[in-house]
């Protein structure tokens, strides 16, 4: 089984930064990774799209965090980042890794989501 492993969330004051990564687990059992990505749930709230980076280095991200966040990834190291500058109180929430993985042995790729990394945006 395949294990999204999310770590760099905290508690930071508005206009500061984080870097979230995520790990996608374990490295040998992984035959390809397609699209990753980063959503978040701000409490009370459905889970949002943050960003997206195909396998190629495409990405998208949502409006609100345009110009501030940006998504990469290691392809070699299995993983993806979210570099997230200037954060806002509106920030606050659970950000949770996605990935599309294809397992050595087996001929889909299904969805795998990590466990969620909580970031507060706070003075």
């Amino acid at each position: 089984q395949v294990q999204l492993v999310e770590s760099g969330g905290g508690l930071v004051q508005p206009g500061g930064s984080l870097r979230l990564s995520c790990a996608c687990a374990p490295s040998g059992s992984i035959a390809s990774i397609g699209a990753m990505g980063w959503y978040r749930q701000a409490p009370g709230k459905q889970r949002e799209l943050v960003a997206t980076i195909t396998s190629g280095g495409s990405t998208s991200s949502a409006d609100s965090v345009k110009g501030r966040f940006t998504i990469s990834r290691d392809n070699d190291k299995k993983m993806v980042f979210l570099q997230m500058n200037s954060l806002k109180p509106e920030d606050t929430g659970v950000y949770y890794c996605n990935a599309a993985v294809r397992r050595w042995g087996v001929t889909n790729a299904a969805n795998y989501w990590g466990q969620g990394t909580q970031v507060i945006v706070s003075s």
